[in-house]
C-alpha cells in the first residue's frame, strides 16, 4: 500500500510539471533561442535596413542637419552596399529556363492570339 502512494505521488508531480509548461510555454518566445532563418531572410531585413537609412539620411540633408560631402558620401556608400545585396539577392534567385518548354509556351500563346483574332475577325 506504501509503494502505490509514492507511485501515485511521482505520477501527481509529473503530470503537474506537464501541465504547468503547457500553461506557461506560449508566454515564451522559442524562435528567439532557436533562430533559424535562410540567407534570402536575412538578405531581405539588410536591404530594408540600408534603405530604410538611405531616406534617413536623405531626410537629414533635406533639414539641413547633414552637409552636402557627407551625404553624397553616405549615399554613395549605402547605395553600393544596397546594389551587391540586390545582386547577391538575384543570384540566389536566377533560375536557369528551360527553353524547350518556353518554346512550347509560346507558340501556344500566338495559336491563341490567332485564334483570338480570327474570331474577332469573323464578327465583324
Amino acid at each position: 500500500m506504501h509503494d502505490i502512494t509514492i507511485i501515485s505521488m511521482i505520477f501527481t508531480a509529473a503530470l503537474a510539471l506537464v501541465c504547468l509548461f503547457l500553461i506557461l510555454s506560449p508566454l515564451f518566445k522559442w524562435d528567439t533561442y532557436l533562430h533559424v532563418s535562410t540567407k534570402n531572410q536575412d538578405l531581405a531585413s539588410t536591404k530594408e535596413a540600408l534603405l530604410t537609412t538611405l531616406n534617413e539620411i536623405e531626410f537629414e540633408y533635406k533639414m539641413d542637419k547633414i552637409s552636402h560631402a557627407d551625404y553624397k558620401n553616405l549615399k554613395k556608400q549605402y547605395e553600393s552596399e544596397v546594389a551587391s545585396i540586390m545582386k547577391e539577392e538575384e543570384q540566389l534567385t536566377d533560375k536557369p529556363v528551360d527553353q524547350e518548354l518556353m518554346a512550347e509556351v509560346e507558340k501556344e500563346i500566338e495559336a491563341q492570339m490567332k485564334s483570338y483574332q480570327s474570331k474577332k475577325g469573323e464578327g465583324k
